[in-house]
């Protein structure tokens, strides 16, 4: 029973992101911060891989704990991306330089 629970909580994780006016944003469901300037902010998600663009990026919150994390700055764009994703593109550019 113990493992059923656990792996009910696994796909019951979730991901919440929220913009205010481009200059504010608010995530939560962030496991790992990868690497941060203030251009640039590349963070581990509970649904992927989040690259976050702008200017004057700062973390101005960051709750290891809970994953939640505030950035402030210019936002340009937030991209996600998937494991999978990562996998069929490789396989994709590998058969074309076969």
């Amino acid at each position: 029973m113990e493992s059923k629970k656990e792996s009910n909580t696994d796909n019951n994780k979730k991901s919440l992101m929220t913009i205010e006016n481009r200059r504010k944003l608010l995530l939560t469901g962030v496991s790992e911060v990868v690497s941060f300037n203030d251009e640039q902010i590349i963070l581990n998600t509970n649904v992927g891989s989040l690259v976050i663009k702008g200017r004057e990026l700062k973390m101005n919150k960051l709750d290891v704990q809970n994953g939640d994390i505030i950035i402030i700055g210019i936002i340009n764009s937030c991209v996600y991306n998937s494991n999978e994703d990562k996998h069929n593109k490789d396989s994709i550019l590998s058969r074309l330089f076969k």
